[in-house]
């Protein structure tokens, strides 16, 4: 079992800088994909960003925001730059089982709000 913990939310301006942690307890999370998606309200869950081997970017977030990983502290990062009001959204950490594209993200965190004024 894995538990996911988000933290970083908050408000700010467009223009500005972000940065999510998401801390991670339980099993193995070295041998693991790590992703961000978010929620924006009315609207349905989108995934963001991940991290198997390599990282990898939905193609809105590309350039501007970059996930990373530290597997000694368990834990996956969302820096997140040159934010826009259409980036405000609930952010949630996820995590799979194993490295496989084919797997499901099976463990998710709470969720921490991100919001963008114009």
């Amino acid at each position: 079992q894995v538990q996911l913990v988000e933290s970083g939310g908050g408000l700010v301006q467009a223009g500005g800088s972000l940065r999510l942690s998401c801390a991670a307890s339980g099993r193995t999370f070295s041998t693991s994909t790590v992703g961000w998606f978010r929620q924006a309200p009315g609207k349905e869950r989108e995934f963001v960003a991940g991290f198997s081997l390599l990282p990898f970017y939905a193609d809105s977030v590309k350039g501007r925001f970059t996930i990373s990983r530290d597997n000694a502290k368990k834990t996956v990062y969302l820096q997140m730059n040159g934010l826009k009001p259409e980036d405000t959204a609930v952010y949630y950490c996820a995590a799979k089982d194993d490295f496989r594209a084919s797997s499901e993200y099976k463990y998710w965190g709470q969720g921490t709000q991100v919001t963008v004024s114009s």
